[in-house]
């Protein structure tokens, strides 16, 4: 089982110190790698590199005071890169760095910008022995999985730049063309706008559903 970092953010660090202690680090790691092996480790210290620098930056945050935030931001050019690496240590704070080793740096941004998507996929990483990038893309494909689309709602009504809305009636296809037909004549005969004779027919309409009208038969 993969090594779960509770509470990674503890105490204040010195982030001269910090940063300068984990470069040499790298240093040294970096002159026992096989060259047979250099592209996929270097893109694995990478993503190991990335999560690291999201959990310092975190706790950067949360010890120092908001001045000496902003100013350490800016000191260093990051100001409005921050916000990224804060996502993925709110994504991953359950994960240690190491536990990524085997994911490609470009899966972690797409996890934590959205988290809130992806969240049951971050959660479901806690299950696995080992994260890989294969195992990962599985969860995020079957999270993917097409949802029927529902039937777009008919709707007759439109809006005004004022807020203000209107009905608007589709057009009416009929080969007989009998529902224009009559409408004009309607118009033509009693000097009537076609709203004012289609509202007089809604009207109508709505009484005989109600049962205020009897439609009439000849005997």
């Amino acid at each position: 089982m993969m090594t779960r970092l509770q509470g990674v953010i503890t105490a204040p660090v010195d982030s001269q110190s910090h940063l300068k202690h984990y470069v040499e680090q790298k240093a040294d790691a970096t002159k026992s790698i096989n060259t047979d092996n250099l592209s996929f480790q270097t893109l694995t210290e990478v993503t190991k590199t990335i999560l690291l620098h999201a959990f310092w930056l975190s706790e950067q945050k949360q010890n120092l005071s908001l001045r000496d935030y902003k100013k350490l931001l800016c000191d260093r050019g990051w100001k409005g890169e921050e916000k990224k690496y804060l996502k993925i240590a709110a994504a991953f704070n359950k994960f240690s760095p190491q536990d990524f080793t085997q994911v490609e740096p470009r899966t972690i941004y797409q996890l934590a910008e959205n988290s809130n998507k992806y969240q049951q996929v971050i959660d479901r990483l806690l299950d696995l022995s080992e994260i890989t990038q294969e195992g990962v893309r599985s969860l995020i494909k079957k999270q993917q999985t097409p949802r029927k689309a529902r039937p777009e709602k008919p709707s007759i009504w439109r809006r005004v730049k004022n807020g203000r809305r209107y009905c608007q009636i589709p057009p009416i296809h009929e080969p007989a063309e009998l529902t224009g037909t009559t409408l004009q004549k309607m118009m033509d005969e009693e000097g009537l706008t076609a709203q004012h004779i289609v509202a007089e027919a809604i009207a109508l309409r709505q009484a005989y559903k109600q049962g205020q009208l009897v439609l009439a038969t000849k005997d």
